[in-house]
């Protein structure tokens, strides 16, 4: 099963953690993701692309696949990258 998400990489918690209040106040995942990820891209809006199970890290694979499409993860996870917000776009 393939899924695609995009991301908001930070490196401390709570940077992510103000970046999920701004997202619960409306601002854009999107805009956000360009404005203050730390991935590569954040130029794409943090989009990931379309991945398969075993391709990324497990605690970001576990998050990733157990949101329904369009939903945000609803706590920062952490992985040995940093910080991350997920959406699962497909």
């Amino acid at each position: 099963m393939k899924i695609r998400a995009s991301h908001i990489l930070v490196q401390h918690q709570y940077e992510a953690e103000d970046l999920l209040r701004a997202l619960k106040d409306g601002k854009s995942f999107e805009d956000l993701a360009r404005r203050h990820s730390k991935c590569s891209s954040a130029a794409q809006g943090g989009d990931l692309g379309s991945f398969s199970s075993g391709r990324m890290d497990e605690n970001f694979e576990e998050a990733a696949f157990a949101l329904k499409v369009g939903q945000i993860s609803a706590k920062p996870v952490r992985t040995k990258f940093g910080y991350h917000l997920i959406k699962r776009t497909e």
